[in-house]
């Protein structure tokens, strides 16, 4: 087992947000750097390193990730995350993610895997939430079936100040699965990159603080198009990863 898990629970099962979301490929060292000039700025927030479990669904003929992989200005996915392992009783997240314009839309509600298994099995009546549980089944209805097709998993170290706009992740050891399709089975994977790269990922709803903005630049660490969901994708189908490292 990977990683220190700790298990984050939140008050509110409807949970909204938008946000832009910028992304970068980052070697040891880099991090290393960015992480000293965080100092004083940045710290990391109350659940420290984090293992987390993200089960992506498509159809069978995955319309959802070529899609995506076509590009565009609107992209959208469905998936299930835990943090940590699960199990039958410990609460997931039902997300809806939608990119339009650079504009990151996240919608999820907590709930279970058994609860979370009804719902794409067209039964919708313990859903919660009004909007959130439209959208659910506008999107279940537009699609049809939806499987699992990939799993991804990470162990990441958000990083907050006092600036509430701003949220920093770092995401150590990323890896994947194609089989065992389960959140309840193990926290194990293939690494989606050569060891000891690391995926950073910094969301706000305005605007980089020139310091941060200062600090990318100094440390030469360059914003790029990335998503781990559509390399493990192209992995898994021995697509062509163009290069990204």
């Amino acid at each position: 087992m990977k990683g220190v898990i700790r298990l984050t629970v939140v008050e509110d099962p409807v949970i909204t947000m938008k946000r832009y979301e910028m992304k970068y490929i980052i070697t040891p060292e880099q991090e290393k750097r960015l992480i000293e000039g965080m100092s004083g700025r940045l710290h990391v927030d109350d659940f420290g390193k984090t293992t987390i479990e993200t089960m992506y669904y498509d159809t069978p003929d995955r319309r959802l990730i070529y899609h995506s992989m076509e590009g565009g200005e609107f992209k959208e996915k469905i998936r299930l995350r835990s943090y940590g392992l699960a199990t039958d009783t410990s609460p997931v997240f039902l997300e809806l993610k939608r990119k339009v314009e650079n504009v990151v839309y996240k919608r999820r509600i907590e709930t279970t895997i058994p609860d979370a298994e009804r719902f794409l099995r067209g039964e919708y009546d313990h859903l919660q939430g009004e909007q959130i549980t439209r959208e659910l089944i506008y999107f279940h209805g537009f699609y049809g079936k939806l499987e699992p097709v990939c799993l991804i998993i990470y162990d990441r170290t958000a990083y907050i100040g006092q600036d509430a706009d701003l949220r920093l992740t770092i995401d150590n050891d990323p890896r994947f699965r194609k089989d065992d399709l389960d959140l309840r089975v193990s926290l194990e994977g293939e690494n989606l990159f050569p060891r000891g790269y690391s995926v950073l990922e910094i969301k706000v709803q305005n605007s980089l603080p020139l310091w941060l903005s200062a600090l990318l630049d100094k440390e030469k660490i360059y914003k790029t198009s990335f998503s781990k969901y559509r390399e493990a994708f192209k992995k898994i189908n021995r697509f062509s990863t163009g290069g990204t490292i």
